[in-house]
């Protein structure tokens, strides 16, 4: 009896112990699921039942998933059901089916949907198991055998720019597209293709590679490069060669060129590290993004939002189902405070030099023009750049890639009003007495074989006032009167002139300096700096703010570049008092309209100006010969309206080199 007991209790063990280990479906079904969520292809395959894995095999699973979600760039996929709450026991025959729903984002907004999993069971001589049942509706639900999903990207309309008067400065124009159709070209292939490299300034070699692509036939359209539309000249050139053929299409287009491609820059393809950084920001391998000036800084409103379809297509191409849909959101235009007429005319003075220019409103603060030179035309990027043509502008020796309006450079005497303006400040100068500067050259115990020397035109009196050695220019006046104020008083008072402190602008600007890392260190930098050298360097554009406390009796004002922003908006406050800026404005009156002063050549018929002139030189020691920048800062001072700052590296004759190309731009506009 003990033993009949001990058998039945076996038989029963063994049974419960069947039972317990015997996989379910809702185990299954769970792990496919979370398999699908967290993109596990090659698991969620492993999981289907033999009739379905014959339907597909496993590598076309997994690419199929992939190419699907990547092409409506699928983001945020989540999956969710419930599953019964009561333990179920199922037979070997049964076909359990569980609901889920599924939400995702994708290029043309969210996709939702429900669907049912089936199961069944499966059972060999090496396993047995629940297994899923899938066919082409376990990717949407509405998908049948042979159909494919259609992803469709909607451009958005590039946002413009625009000076202040609505004149283009970065705009979606056309371009023309010119190429070749083998079959035109009959008998005259070689000489069509010498005669179109020459005129199109390519190699007949790139023209070759161009005609034996892969896609081309005999009727082909093959594009070589992009022209302007309004270069007839060159079309009319074009047109007779046997074979060319001439399309329009869509491309920015920058009116103004050379004049403001710093300021605007360009847009071109997205490279594959800037991909990577933004593709949660909806840019795909084919987008295009500012790559530098304006169009980088604005990338945010200009670009707009893609939209987007995406939808089911059967075998025939014809469209069954539509998934998702959003339009596109064009971008903003941008106004600017820029002038273009200023703009261009600041170019013209400029272009043939390296400089770098800045103008402003000297009232409101509003930003007129920035120019750089030399300069590259942007629309060479939009029309196809040859990588010769590249390594030509980026080996060029004056750099016309290198923006210099966003750069600083040693500021020379155009420093000296500043110093001038903490002097009257701080009390140490008294515009009425007199210093007395006995020689030439000045030097001070300690400072062994350095000293600072008068230019030839302010070494005529042995006293000298403020406006003296503002009018003729002299160091020693500014080198006495800084060592007077002290160097940690003088940091203090021009940290309100706002150096080493980040220009509040649209467009980043360097920072300026009055000193490097370590301080004045010697008496000598603290000397030098007096006057607009030693280790301060500024931005054109920074200079021109700098001087605007002078016009509006204390306030420097914050730059403005987008029209409609508030303007008269101060960067500090109280600067300067109104005597101080009465005192400057008078004296800087007569650097250019006194005979002595070192503005005062070329004059203006019937136009007032005030100003500044600087040579900064750039040397590695007082007894050798070094580089000159000249430098020129002015303003009209009846109804004060321009005010323009320029810098030119490496010129012969220092500041008298710059200051008729300002005054050119002030009869220009003006007069």
């Amino acid at each position: 009896m003990k033993k009949a007991l001990l058998l039945l209790f076996s038989i029963v063990f063994t049974l419960l112990a069947g039972c317990s280990d015997q996989p379910n479906p809702e185990t299954t079904f769970k792990n496919y699921m979370k398999a699908w969520e967290n993109q596990e292809y090659e698991k969620m395959y492993q999981l289907l039942g033999e009739s379905s894995q014959k339907q597909i095999t496993k590598d076309k699973f997994v690419e199929r998933y992939q190419s699907i979600y990547q092409g409506i760039q699928m983001d945020k996929l989540s999956i969710t059901y419930n599953l019964p709450d009561e333990e179920t026991e199922y037979e070997k025959g049964d076909t359990p089916s569980f609901d889920f729903d599924v939400s995702m984002e994708t290029l043309a907004g969210p996709i939702e949907f429900s669907h049912q999993a089936n199961l069944t069971f499966e059972e060999n001589d090496e396993s047995k198991a629940w297994v899923m049942y899938w066919d082409p509706s376990m990717i949407f639900a509405g998908m049948e055998q042979g159909d494919i999903i259609s992803a469709q990207v909607i451009k958005p309309e590039r946002g413009e720019i625009f000076d202040v008067n609505g004149q283009g400065l970065a705009v979606n124009g056309t371009v023309i597209s010119v190429g070749l159709v083998p079959d035109w070209m009959e008998d005259d292939r070689e000489q069509v293709k010498e005669k179109l490299a020459e005129l199109l300034n390519l190699s007949v070699e790139l023209i070759d590679e161009k005609l034996n692509q892969s896609w081309v036939q005999a009727t082909s359209f093959v594009p070589l490069v992009s022209i302007p539309r309004d270069n007839q000249e060159l079309i009319e050139k074009i047109r007779p060669l046997k074979g060319t053929k001439f399309q329009e299409k869509s491309a920015r287009v920058y009116p103004l060129g050379k004049a403001a491609a710093h300021l605007t820059g360009y847009v071109g393809s997205i490279q594959a590290d800037q991909l990577k950084k933004l593709k949660d920001k909806g840019y795909i391998s084919t987008s295009k993004i500012g790559h530098t000036g304006l169009e980088s800084v604005l990338e945010e409103k200009l670009r707009g939002t893609a939209g987007g379809k995406v939808s089911i297509v059967d075998a025939e191409g014809n469209q069954r189902e539509v998934l998702a849909e959003q339009g596109a959101v064009d971008g903003e235009d941008v106004n600017l405070t820029i002038n273009a007429d200023v703009q261009q005319s600041i170019y013209n003075q400029l272009k043939g030099d390296a400089g770098s220019s800045a103008a402003i409103h000297p009232q409101t603060g509003q930003v007129k023009a920035l120019v750089s030179t030399p300069a590259y035309d942007p629309n060479e990027f939009i029309l196809g750049m040859t990588s010769e043509r590249y390594s030509e502008l980026k080996n060029n020796p004056q750099k016309p890639l290198t923006n210099r309006f966003n750069s600083t450079y040693a500021p020379g005497s155009t420093f000296k009003p500043i110093t001038a303006a903490i002097g009257l400040e701080t009390g140490t100068i008294d515009p009425s007495e007199e210093m007395s500067i006995p020689e030439r050259s000045f030097s001070k115990e300690g400072w062994g074989d350095y000293s600072v020397t008068r230019v030839e035109s302010a070494n005529i009196d042995k006293k000298v006032t403020l406006r003296d050695a503002l009018v003729r220019s002299d160091n020693i006046y500014f080198a006495r009167t800084i060592l007077e104020i002290g160097g940690e008083a003088f940091l203090e008072e021009a940290s309100d002139f706002g150096f080493s402190e980040d220009i509040p602008f649209t467009y980043p600007i360097t920072a300026s300096q009055i000193t490097g890392e370590d301080g004045f260190g010697k008496e000598i930098a603290l000397a030098d700096t007096g006057y607009g050298q030693g280790e301060v360097e500024m931005s054109t554009l920074h200079l021109a703010l700098t001087y605007t406390p002078f016009i509006t009796n204390g306030k420097l004002l914050d730059p403005v570049m987008i029209k409609g922003e508030e303007a008269s908006v101060a960067w500090q406050e109280n600067v300067v008092s109104e005597d101080t800026a009465t005192i400057l404005r008078e004296n800087l009156t007569e650097v250019v309209n006194n005979p002595e002063g070192s503005g005062y050549e070329p004059q203006i018929e019937g136009l007032s100006l005030a100003g500044k002139t600087g040579t900064a030189e750039l040397k590695k020691s007082q007894d050798v010969e070094g580089q000159e920048n000249g430098w020129f800062i002015a303003w009209n001072t009846n109804d004060p309206r321009l005010l323009v700052s320029m810098m030119i590296e490496d010129v012969e004759g220092g500041s008298s080199y710059v200051v008729p190309k300002v005054k050119n731009v002030f009869k220009e506009q003006l007069q």
